[in-house]
This record gives structure tokens, C-alpha cells and sequence, in this order.
């Protein structure tokens, strides 16, 4: 048995959740539904616009894998997070959540100065989510922040596609899963957003190599990675990349494709607030359920139920005693 489910790399980050409306994204010329990456003073100048009109504010750690890492370890997958803060307030926090979730993680020394990466996440009324993201000291994640032991004692090594926007990010990535292949351990790698694979394809490639062991996309995702505008073809096309995947769809459900097999799964019908963490938690909750010997039609459904379940609450995880209900309630324990 190995001691971790798995293994995460990526951008650790605080974010900040605001409700807008539709015309504060074009009068603030935020691109809807994209992450977009941005200095600190804009973050500060967005923040600033906001601030005599805010309807609803909440900060919560968040980034793509340190979501999905938390998302494992509460349903009971223990795992590890590869991430860097600093030495500040919301370093802290980040940290105190990783502990509450019971995710190990490679900062247990001394952290350096500087500022912990921040994310404005602007939620509108369709429940559509868009990010601006301030890296801080996460842009200098490196190889030095590698576990190898941790990652020969996971089951997988998760990627969040994100890191594709740092090159020493992206280069621990590359190695990360080098060290898993050699020991036996398997990768599974996020899209994480359409403009990752529009604008950093070629970092992609990178981090893929000859073919990574599961692939978490969604649709417009693998729309693009693929360049094709059918999702028959994507699918055909896809396992260049990848032995398995999964394709969300959003209100349409899911696919999966274990290699042999793909399956369709359904959605669950809920009213939407908030897609902010949606892709994490399906990724987190999927992991969860294939590590515990599900297969992947059985995980899907899992995994779609968690992401129905997060969307209909504001901010991107659920309270801890969910988790373990909605285990039990699909599981039976």
C-alpha cells in the first residue's frame, strides 16, 4: 500500500470570492470565465473598484491542485501538496488549511519573504467564475521543491496545468513526473484552462512527454489541445496524450475513458451559484474514488455528484462534514 493517493503540484494560492455583475466584468475589462494572470497592482486596482459595492466577499486557500489535494484527502485519500508560500499572513492560511484537511506538504522549514499568490475570483449571477491571478512567490516554484520519497510513496502524481505560466514551475513539473515514471508511480494532468492550452502548448508537450497515465480536461480544453471542433474526434485524438481521461462538460455531465471504454456521465441537476473549484473538486473526488479500486464509470459518477455539490455553494470547498456524507451517501461507508 502506498502512503499517499497522491501527489500534487501546483500554485498555492489565497483567493478572494466577490459576486459582480456581468457589466462590472466589462467595465473592469475582465475576460469572463478565463484565468488571467495580472501584477499586484492591478489585483489591487480590481479590489479597489470593487470595494464601495460589494455584495458578498470570502477568502478560502485555493489553486487548481491544492483544491483537488484537499478535496481527496477529506473524503479519506491522504495526499501531499508540492507548493511554495511565503512568509506572511496568507502563507498562514494556506498552510492552516492544508493542516485542517490533513494534506502533508514540503513546508514544514523556514519560509522565505515575500508575498503568498493571490486569486480574485469574480463570480456573476450564471454562476460563471472569473480569475485573476497574482502568483506571488508561487511564479518561483522549482525542482527544489520536489519530495521524491513523497512521490515514490503516491499512487499518482497530480499536475495542475497552471504551471505551464512559470518556467521554473514548469520545469518541476517536467521532472515530477519523470521521477514518478521511474518509480512506477502513475501522472494524471489538469488543462486547468482554455488559455493554457491556447498560449502554452509547447510547455504542455513538456510536461505530457510521450503520454501521461490520465488526463483531466474539459470540453472547450480538449477541444483546443486536439484542434478539432467535434468532441468524437477530440475524444479519437486525445489518446495521443494520454492512456486515459476525463472530459467535463458541465451541465451536459462527463466522459470518461479508461483505456477501453469511454462512458457518458450524467449530470446532477442542481441550481448552479458558483463554478469556482468545480474541475477540482470532480479531479479530486475522481482520484478518491479510482485509488480506492472504483472503476472509472463508478468514479465518474462519484466525481459528478461532489463537482454538482460544489457549484450550488459559494467558494471552492465544501464544510468538512460534507465531505463524509456525501461518501457515505454514494458509497454506503
Amino acid at each position: 500500500m502506498k502512503k499517499y493517493v497522491a501527489y500534487g503540484i501546483g500554485a498555492a494560492l489565497v483567493d478572494t470570492e466577490i459576486r459582480v455583475q456581468d457589466r462590472d466584468l466589462a467595465q473592469l475589462q475582465v475576460e469572463k470565465g478565463l484565468m488571467t494572470l495580472v501584477d499586484e497592482a492591478r489585483q489591487g486596482e480590481l479590489l479597489q473598484h470593487l470595494e464601495g459595492h460589494l455584495v458578498e466577499a470570502s477568502h478560502a486557500s485555493g489553486g487548481s491542485a491544492g483544491n483537488s489535494m484537499i478535496a481527496t484527502a477529506q473524503f479519506g485519500g491522504p495526499t501531499f501538496m508540492c507548493c511554495k508560500v511565503a512568509s506572511d499572513t496568507d502563507g498562514d492560511i494556506y498552510l492552516a488549511d492544508l493542516a485542517a484537511a490533513g494534506v502533508e506538504h514540503c513546508l514544514n522549514g523556514e519560509r522565505a519573504p515575500g508575498t503568498t499568490g493571490k486569486c480574485l475570483v469574480l463570480v456573476t449571477p450564471d454562476a460563471e467564475r472569473s480569475m485573476n491571478t497574482f502568483l506571488g512567490i508561487s511564479e518561483t516554484l522549482s525542482v527544489e521543491q520536489l519530495d521524491a520519497a513523497a512521490i515514490a510513496a503516491s499512487q499518482y502524481v497530480y499536475i495542475e496545468g497552471y504551471l505551464v505560466t512559470s518556467p521554473s514551475g514548469c520545469a518541476a513539473a517536467v521532472r515530477a513526473r519523470e521521477i514518478a515514471r521511474a518509480a512506477g508511480v502513475k501522472t494524471a494532468l489538469s488543462f486547468s484552462d482554455p488559455g493554457m492550452v491556447a498560449f502554452f502548448r509547447d510547455a504542455l508537450e513538456q510536461i505530457i512527454g510521450e503520454r501521461v497515465d490520465l488526463i483531466f480536461c474539459n470540453e472547450d480544453e480538449a477541444l483546443g489541445w486536439t484542434h478539432c471542433d467535434n468532441l468524437e474526434l477530440a475524444v479519437e485524438r486525445l489518446q495521443q496524450s494520454a492512456e486515459r481521461f476525463v472530459i467535463t462538460r458541465g451541465a451536459k455531465g462527463a466522459l470518461t475513458f479508461d483505456g477501453e471504454t469511454l462512458t457518458e456521465i450524467p449530470p446532477h441537476r442542481v441550481q448552479a451559484v458558483d463554478s469556482n473549484g468545480a474541475g477540482d473538486m470532480f479531479a479530486g473526488a475522481f482520484l478518491y474514488a479510482i485509488t480506492r479500486g472504483e472503476d472509472f464509470p463508478t468514479a465518474g459518477r462519484f466525481a459528478s455528484l461532489a463537482a454538482g455539490r460544489i457549484v450550488a455553494h459559494y467558494g471552492p470547498r465544501l464544510p468538512a462534514a460534507d465531505y463524509r456524507a456525501l461518501r457515505a451517501e454514494f458509497f454506503g461507508a
